[in-house]
């Protein structure tokens, strides 16, 4: 097992979502990566197939977990569609990286060297093994770090994304270290959830799913106009909120529920809430 450094963490708030990292052990993370190996920390987008409800009950949970896995993989996949022209030579940092299934992916589809970075210790050490098992630790490395000051070298990247993990900070000060980390011409990533401005201040089920994540979700105007102030131009925005209704609307369904699948769809639904995926160019 790889060696874990000293904590990154600045704040009693970084130190809090670091512990929940840490002890956590949601199914609805754990069995969805034990179906090929790739373990993904975020949400699935496009339709379903709700025949998986249907037939003998005693397989329908693995049907079911299948399914859902198969829709993160497609929000994975995504992500990686607009990481832009990476070669096997370039290098990738995926920020907040989780359990690594997103570093994965990128190395799988582009060949190249991808760093990962959490501050949480479990999760790195967790994904450091799977890098280990795959054979790829050469290409696939996962560092206990500060998304906010990861300590890499300026410009030493081609490619950034954050996969819902850009709730847990101050994004002034995250895009002004991924606009340092980026070389010129690179492209940042995100898939977000965000609250929608034209609502006004963030809905009760909005509020309700900051307090299960202990998170603080952003409104959306925030993430255009820091880009803006730190050199990043969006070059594509996608609203994903219908494609993902589907994965909740299942998972609802499932057993792997969690409590919180009705506060997203009501969001969803009544317009408080979006789920974008933002692609921007480093000048």
């Amino acid at each position: 097992m790889t060696a874990i450094q000293d904590s990154p963490v600045v704040s009693p708030y970084q130190r809090s979502v670091a512990s929940y990292w840490n002890a956590e052990r949601n199914p609805v993370n754990l069995l969805l990566g034990e179906v090929d190996g790739t373990y993904h920390h975020h949400y699935g987008i496009g339709d379903a197939d709700w025949s998986v409800l249907e037939g003998p009950e005693d397989t329908r949970h693995d049907r079911t977990i299948k399914e859902l896995h198969r829709l993160e993989c497609a929000q994975a996949d995504l992500l990686a569609d607009h990481l832009g022209a990476v070669t096997p030579d370039d290098r990738l940092l995926d920020a907040g990286s989780g359990r690594g299934g997103g570093s994965f992916v990128a190395n799988r589809r582009f060949g190249c060297r991808v760093d990962g970075v959490s501050i949480s210790e479990k999760q790195v050490a967790f994904a450091n093994e799977q890098a280990e098992q795959a054979g790829v630790a050469d290409k696939v490395r996962f560092h206990l770090k500060n998304m906010l000051d990861t300590g890499f070298e300026t410009g030493s990247f081609r490619s950034i994304w954050n996969n819902e993990s850009t709730m847990y900070v101050d994004l002034s000060l995250l895009f002004a270290e991924h606009a340092r980390l980026l070389a010129r011409g690179g492209r940042y990533v995100t898939i977000t959830g965000c609250y929608n401005d034209t609502y006004g201040l963030p809905s009760r089920a909005v509020s309700q799913i900051n307090a299960h994540y202990i998170c603080d979700i952003h409104p959306r105007s925030t993430y255009f106009r820091e880009m803006a102030a730190n050199r990043l131009v969006p070059v594509s925005v996608i609203d994903l909120t219908p494609a993902t209704i589907p994965y909740w609307e299942l998972r609802a369904r499932s057993s792997v529920t969690t409590g919180i699948e009705e506060a997203f769809l009501e969001a969803y639904k009544d317009g408080s809430f979006q789920y974008l995926l933002i692609a921007a160019d480093r000048i």
